[in-house]
């Protein structure tokens, strides 16, 4: 074969691929310029009946949530949640388009779980850019939540009923636990009037007010007695502030409501660069009144200063102070009040 006609079969060769090629980059701009469905675009608006609500995320299950957090706040409800400005992208091999489809909105607010729903449309809009349409039906969402509340009460008259069993800062704690799993009650109350205008939930807020009422009294007939030996007698002003914080009464007593806190510690003097140095290792005991233990915890804390070893003892009690007040006597202890 002479080179006149090789050079025309890769002449040919070429130009066929170029063709190829030039058709598979044309599709591919064309798959990734594929407009925006139109429920995206225009999405449905809620009515009287039913909820609509677009999300979008990375993936379709961050857009469902997404999605579910809009929803929840139409109805006016707190929920946690933060948007940002989130942009369609399509790009092709020629230019790029881009367009901000959801305005920047941030809200601190409350969770409210919204179970009853449809997933109608899913899409993916791009690189890491799914969106999704949800629907519910307002009646179907009312009895969900409606359910989900006496479950939630009945469970919580069971537990209240347990308590009996345990001593008074065990059913302290049991009280602390079930109110905060229902502090967003109030909030879920609004979800379902909204749903429903002549439902109030009035029962269930009584409910709450006795759960709050218990705790109080409860609270305030638990008294505590404070123990420090040598090494400890600084710290016991900050412990003895924290448990007053707190509602309960410092006095020495006796009786099924009265505990007594423990704190030995163990200080050593060290130096470093100048400072004296007061390593304090502090155990801290709670028993009852029958002398069991019922909470305890260990810490460790330095204090330091220039001008001698009792001044770096007291910076060590001022760091107890700072941990109390930001932790709770409660974490410090090892108690659940």
């Amino acid at each position: 074969m002479n080179r006149k006609v090789i050079y025309i079969l890769a002449s040919t060769m070429l130009l066929g691929t170029l063709i190829l090629t030039g058709c598979g980059a044309k599709k591919e701009a064309a798959a990734v310029q594929k407009a925006p469905p139109s429920w995206y675009l225009n999405p449905p608006k809620s009515t009287a009946s039913t909820l609509y609500a677009i999300g979008e995320g990375e993936d379709r299950d961050e857009a469902l949530k997404n999605a579910l957090n809009m929803m929840a706040s139409t109805l006016s409800v707190s929920i946690s949640s933060q948007y940002d400005s989130k942009k369609v992208v399509q790009e092709g091999l020629v230019n790029t388009h881009q367009s901000t489809v959801v305005s920047s909105t941030q809200s601190d607010l409350k969770k409210i779980r919204i179970s009853s729903y449809e997933l109608m449309e899913s899409h993916k809009l791009g690189f890491n850019n799914y969106t999704v349409l949800i629907r519910s039906d307002k009646q179907k969402l009312f009895d969900s939540l409606k359910y989900e509340m006496e479950q939630k009460f009945a469970l919580v008259d069971s537990r209240i009923e347990s308590l009996t069993l345990h001593n008074a800062l065990q059913r302290l704690n049991g009280y602390r636990k079930i109110k905060d799993e229902i502090k967003d009650v109030p909030d879920t109350i609004v979800v379902m009037n909204v749903l429903n205008s002549s439902y109030s939930g009035r029962e269930y807020l009584h409910r709450m007010e006795r759960i709050n009422s218990s705790y109080e009294k409860l609270l305030s007939s638990i008294s505590v007695e404070i123990e420090c030996n040598g090494d400890s007698k600084v710290l016991e002003a900050p412990i003895r502030e924290g448990f007053s914080a707190k509602g309960v009464e410092i006095k020495n007593s006796k009786g099924s409501m009265h505990f007594r806190v423990a704190v030995d510690s163990n200080v050593k003097e060290a130096s470093s660069y100048g400072f004296t140095l007061a390593r304090y290792a502090i155990d801290i005991s709670v028993k009852d009144y029958k002398g069991s233990v019922v909470a305890s915890s260990k810490l460790n804390i330095i204090g330091s200063s220039a001008q001698g070893y009792d001044v770096a003892k007291e910076d060590a009690a001022i760091k107890l102070d700072e941990m109390i007040k930001k932790d709770g006597i409660d974490k410090i202890t090892g108690l659940g009040i």
